[in-house]
């Protein structure tokens, strides 16, 4: 009966088999982990995020703290900026980081350190800044670094520079001597020859005192000034006055494209404008050595500047040299040009100069605009020969040039060449044995690059706006 019943010995191996496949399918089941590992990842994650944000937004603090520093150094720089003191332009650098950082949330800062450094005309400003960023998760913050402050530290600096153009007080000290009076051009020149033959060809439109007496052989007894208006030439000295109108309106044009801050600067350029022409014989003086023909303050208001552009324009020097003649005694003589007299009395009126920057004197420069050749009553320290009168002729002595320049101020010479004039016996014999002296005599009057020279047909005028323009470049770059 026991042979067709089924033994139950293998059920113990049937349910092990079974029991390894639950086992094997509940590991290879990752449904639940998922949940467990994202929970477990949470709380970092959210860490993470919460850094970021505070991270993030001290990031932008920073941006904004950037700009600040910029704009507060900027504005120290600013040309309104640059006229006020050191002092001044760090209170104002200082005032404008602390407006902009006023505005920028959870911020703990404090006034930002600003240098200014000024080394001539060129002020440097450097403004740095620690300032702190508030976490919006403090404890998070802490949990992750360990940092008790709970804030991000935040460092910057911004740094400016700007070189402005210093104040500047120019003399032009103007040369209104009769031969100053020659024809600016060689046609002007033929012409007044070929119709002064009766006087043996004379090329100056002014050189005679008194016409009646000179017996000049002009037509209807004219002296040789009225007589070159009449043919329609222009001198030397006319072009001298347009080129002294012109420059000023250069001066003017220059500050307005710096946008100069007058009066006090920078950039301020004023013109004081002086004649020399010692009228008379021993030194009578009629119209006064270094006559102050007009003082026009460059940054004055317009109608100031305009009347001194009509006064120079208007300056007929040898009209004044003519008309005063006539209430002077010993009309015929020429000593008139006296120019250690002129530098002496030139000297004495320039003040010591400064830097130029705001608060300090200003920079000064001697314009010079001559033909080099002295002419004056001399008996004794005279390097060339005295005629019967003891008139001295002779190149300018420029020891007082060294005087002026040994008191810090630049010298500027634009020399109007003294032309030969070969077929002249006066000329002859008093001047051409030191014709080849005169320029280099007056070049070395005049400071390093401050000299130019024009001869016949040349422009007094653009001459004249070279020298301005050296002259104050080569101010801003020696400062």
């Amino acid at each position: 009966m026991q042979t067709g019943i089924p033994v139950n010995v293998g059920s113990t191996d049937t349910a092990t088999p079974m029991t390894g496949n639950l086992t094997r399918l509940f590991i290879r089941d990752h449904g639940g982990s998922t949940s467990i590992i994202f929970g477990l990842s949470l709380i970092p994650i959210m860490f993470l995020v919460a850094l970021g944000l505070d991270f993030s937004a001290a990031a932008q603090k920073q941006t904004q703290l950037n700009t600040a520093a910029d704009a507060a150094a900027l504005a120290a720089v600013a040309p309104g900026a640059m006229t006020q003191t050191a002092a001044q332009a760090q209170t104002t650098a200082t005032n404008i980081f602390m407006a902009q950082a006023s505005l920028i949330p959870n911020l703990s800062y404090s006034n930002p350190t600003v240098t200014v450094t000024q080394n001539g005309m060129t002020r440097t400003v450097t403004v740095s800044y620690t300032a702190y960023s508030i976490n919006s998760f403090p404890n998070v913050f802490a949990l992750l670094t360990k940092a008790a402050e709970n804030q991000w530290t935040l460092n910057g600096s911004s740094t400016s520079t700007s070189t402005t153009s210093p104040n500047i007080n120019f003399y032009l000290l103007l040369d209104n001597s009769p031969s100053m009076a020659i024809a600016a051009t060689t046609a002007g020149i033929n012409t007044m020859v070929a119709n002064t033959q009766a006087q043996g060809g004379c090329a100056f439109a002014c050189h005679e005192t008194n016409p009646s007496a000179d017996n000049l052989g002009n037509p209807n007894g004219e002296d040789n000034y009225t007589l070159a208006q009449n043919l329609g030439v222009v001198t030397r000295i006319q072009n001298m006055a347009t080129a002294t109108s012109q420059l000023m309106t250069t001066a003017t044009d220059v500050m307005t494209a710096n946008n100069a801050t007058c009066p006090n600067g920078p950039g301020c350029y004023q013109m004081a404008i002086f004649t020399f022409n010692l009228q008379g014989n021993n030194g009578s003086n009629c119209n006064n050595t270094s006559i102050q023909v007009i003082y026009a303050p460059g940054c004055a208001a317009s109608s100031n500047l305009s009347a001194a552009q009509t006064a120079a324009g208007n300056i007929d020097v040898v009209e004044v040299c003519k008309n005063s003649w006539l209430t002077c005694s010993n009309d015929n003589n020429d000593t008139d040009t006296d120019f250690e007299t002129a530098m002496s009395a030139i000297n004495a009126i320039m003040p010591t100069p400064g830097s130029g920057t705001a608060g300090n004197p200003p920079q000064e420069v001697l314009f010079l605009v001559t033909d080099g050749v002295d002419d004056e009553v001399n008996s004794s320290s005279c390097s060339e020969p005295l005629d019967s009168g003891n008139r001295c002729q002779q190149p300018f002595n420029t020891s007082w040039c060294t005087t002026v320049k040994n008191n810090g101020i630049r010298i500027a010479v634009l020399y109007t060449e003294y032309l030969p004039l070969p077929t002249n016996a006066w000329y002859n014999q008093w001047i051409s044995p030191f014709q080849s002296s005169i320029s280099s005599n007056m070049q070395s009057c005049a400071s390093p690059g401050l000299y130019k020279m024009v001869t016949t047909n040349d422009d007094i005028a653009a001459a004249m706006e070279t020298l301005f323009q050296i002259a104050i470049s080569s101010a801003r770059l020696a400062q």
